[in-house]
């Protein structure tokens, strides 16, 4: 029988040996390297766990393809490293809009998780922070009226004075004022619940469809008119 030898994220046991009863390959990478999602058994406290499993670049990743990772005897940490475990992190959660930053996208992601998992105050952080990144790239690199360092640094002072100057669309302003105070919640009291996070959630995708996701998709449909009128040329 396979082997899996992991600290048990279940008993908190080290080094310890599961037994790896069943695997399933999730992706590839570089052509050759498989990703699973292996379902083992610790053996001291005899619960299961999903663990995520990657084949190693100093492991024989050929041997391992021709015989089947659960068919291997012994331990297969000779030819596998651990990514991690499936938890409640990996409940779908909410999925960003199309065409946004990489950077953004990461810090949405963040927070969408922490919704998932009830990370409420963390979800409201997260988002106040894609906001933040999101409002810093619309203001103008000389100066304006009205735009000081305080301004600048301050989404609280920033999202009013984007607004009054049309850098955002004013169909958002109303709720900007309970987003920005949420996120103060979150981030320095701890009081935000999960109707408070969603509302940010809602918020800053709605920010980024507006930001991001429409432009992008006019530009696309641009580009269809314009190869159709070619064609018919």
């Amino acid at each position: 029988m396979s082997e899996l030898v992991n600290d048990c994220p279940r008993c908190g046991a080290n080094k310890i040996t599961f037994d790896l009863i069943s695997a399933i390959k999730t992706r590839i990478e570089y052509d050759w390297q498989n990703w699973y999602e292996a379902f083992c058994i610790c053996r001291q406290c005899r619960r299961s766990t999903v663990f995520v499993l990657s084949e190693s670049v100093h492991g024989d990743y050929k041997y391992v393809h021709k015989t089947g990772l659960v068919k291997i005897e012994g331990a297969v940490n000779r030819f596998v490293d651990v990514k991690g475990v499936i938890s409640l992190k990996d409940k779908a959660a909410y999925a960003p809009p199309e065409f946004i930053p990489p950077d953004i996208e990461a810090v949405f992601r963040e927070g969408a998780t922490c919704i998932t998992v009830g990370c409420n105050n963390a979800a409201g952080t997260m988002f106040r922070l894609c906001i933040d990144l999101i409002t810093r790239t619309l203001l103008p690199e000389g100066e304006a009226e009205g735009l000081n360092y305080r301004t600048r640094r301050d989404l609280g002072l920033r999202l009013p004075w984007l607004f009054k100057n049309n850098l955002l669309p004013h169909a958002l302003e109303d709720i900007s004022t309970c987003v920005r105070e949420d996120g103060n919640d979150g981030a320095h009291q701890g009081t935000l619940t999960a109707e408070d996070a969603e509302d940010l959630l809602d918020f800053t995708f709605l920010l980024l469809e507006r930001i991001y996701t429409e432009p992008e998709r006019l530009k696309e449909a641009q580009l269809r008119r314009q190869k159709r009128r070619e064609q018919n040329a």
